[in-house]
């Protein structure tokens, strides 16, 4: 729960970072490249060439266009037509879709794990907001859009690693992941993208680097590793971590008009689900599938 924990700290800047600076002033899918291509710097010099299976490359840049890459192209695009808590409180389906399909993966039905992401999803919703735009329903699509991507990015990664023969060092292999997402970010820039609206400011500069190496280097390395070391259900909880904490840096910083008393309770909520996966589920699970 570590990494999950860090990256979840490190995310929760990320979605205002984008919505207040980003969103509507440089182009979405220039960002999308950006935060892409430094990301794959970061961990080329780490790159690992021989003696990886071929395989095993084709479905990490396979998992890496979906998660990273078509995620972005997604997420981005949200911003330009939600606010930022409205972004944040859609994203409350993915541990639904989380525990699903790594089920799905492993041949098998878990209904306990589906419980501790029902009970986050519940959490998460008690997070009201007011303020509904024309752009409701298509937001919420483009968001669903994301969720799906980044759900099934990060199962497909736990299921790769889980199933290696041998063990591996992550770092060396995970250039890979970036570099599946640079060929669906040079693709969509290519297709999509106005040169006429690049960052003009050295704060949308320093965004971007920011989210390019702490954000998406660091982060989607953190939190795919964290992914392999807990079981489902906690990876679905702690999809919906990331409402909370995204929502409290939004409302000191920049946003106080969003009701604290609903966010309180929905992070307690939240919490729950994570105890109750730790100290019941768990052990529920590894009985069921013992007998």
């Amino acid at each position: 729960m570590a990494y999950l924990s860090a990256v979840t700290l490190l995310w929760a800047f990320s979605f205002s970072l984008i919505g207040v600076y980003l969103a509507g002033q440089v182009d979405s899918w220039f960002s999308v490249l950006m935060r892409v291509a430094l990301a794959s710097l970061m961990f080329l010099p780490f790159l690992k060439f021989r003696g990886v299976n071929k395989k095993l490359i084709a479905k990490l840049m396979t998992v890496g266009g979906i998660q990273l890459g078509l995620m972005y192209c997604f997420y981005y695009q949200s911003f330009l037509l939600l606010s930022v808590p409205e972004v944040l409180l859609f994203t409350v389906f993915t541990p639904i879709y989380v525990t699903l399909i790594y089920d799905l993966l492993k041949g098998r039905f878990s209904p306990w794990y589906l419980v501790t992401a029902i009970i986050a999803v519940a959490g998460a919703a008690l997070i009201k907001f007011a303020g509904i735009n024309e752009n409701f329903l298509l937001g919420f699509l483009v968001v669903q859009g994301a969720n799906l991507c980044f759900a099934i990015g990060q199962v497909g990664y736990k299921y790769i690693i889980e199933n290696q023969p041998v063990n591996l060092s992550q770092h060396t292999i995970f250039g890979y992941f970036y570099l599946g997402a640079l060929c669906v970010a040079v693709v969509a820039f290519s297709l999509l993208g106005n040169i006429e609206r690049m960052p003009t400011t050295n704060t949308q500069w320093g965004v971007l680097i920011y989210l390019g190496i702490m954000a998406s280097g660091l982060g989607y390395f953190g939190w795919n590793k964290g992914a392999t070391l807990v079981n489902a259900g906690a990876l679905a909880a702690m999809n919906n971590a990331l409402v909370p904490a995204g929502l409290i840096v939004n409302i000191v910083i920049w946003n106080r008009d969003v009701d604290l008393t609903r966010l309180a309770v929905g992070g307690a909520v939240i919490m729950l689900s994570l105890w109750f996966n730790e100290t019941w589920v768990k052990r529920k699970v590894a009985l069921s599938y013992q007998s």
